[in-house]
């Protein structure tokens, strides 16, 4: 595995420090008036999702991971499992559904998924950015309510609650970001 300096560091960089694999959360660098410059990283456990802060110095060296990524297309879910078919070889793995956290009610039947791997260990997963879902229930639409920035609650077909413009009706299909869990656009 590749080694980098301290001050090489970006969000996103899966490390492997004190025997385990943390990815970056949060890089700041500093440069205090006395000392030398250095790295402050919150850092976050793949594995069971405990937080770090830890300062790298730009001659500590550090290991870089790299993740093997797969897409694998949603089947079923049983007792908190999901199933997942390898797109390329059609194996089925079973991953816990807390790998999704609070994103897992826009996972869909059939959808692609991107699954992080390190050494066949399911490390995280990664949904599609924008998903289409239902407005299940919302206020009705009001004519002449066109002021700017103005959002009203709608609760989606999944349960989600999400914030939509004042245009957006029941029972019509929105695209949803499921990185910001906000509104995106109509579908």
């Amino acid at each position: 595995m590749p080694k980098i300096n301290g001050n090489e560091i970006k969000i996103g960089n899966v490390l492997e420090h004190n025997g385990g694999l943390w990815a970056a959360v949060k890089v700041d660098h500093v440069k205090p008036g006395k000392g030398g410059a250095f790295a402050q990283v919150e850092m976050r456990n793949l594995r069971n999702g405990s937080k770090l802060n830890e300062r790298f110095r730009s001659a500590d060296k550090v290991e870089r991971v790299r993740l093997e990524q797969k897409d694998q297309q949603f089947l079923f879910e049983t007792d908190g499992m999901l199933t997942f078919m390898d797109t390329e070889t059609f194996d089925q793995i079973e991953l816990p559904a807390e790998l999704l956290g609070d994103r897992r009610p826009f996972l869909q039947d059939g959808m692609t998924v991107v699954i992080e791997y390190h050494n066949d260990e399911a490390l995280s997963m990664r949904l599609p950015q924008k998903v289409t879902c239902i407005v299940a229930e919302t206020e009705p639409v009001v004519k002449g309510q066109t002021a700017a920035n103005s959002f009203k609650p709608a609760t989606l077909d999944n349960g989600v609650k999400v914030m939509v413009p004042p245009f957006v009706g029941q029972d019509e299909a929105i695209i949803v970001n499921t990185e910001t869990m906000e509104y995106a656009e109509r579908a």
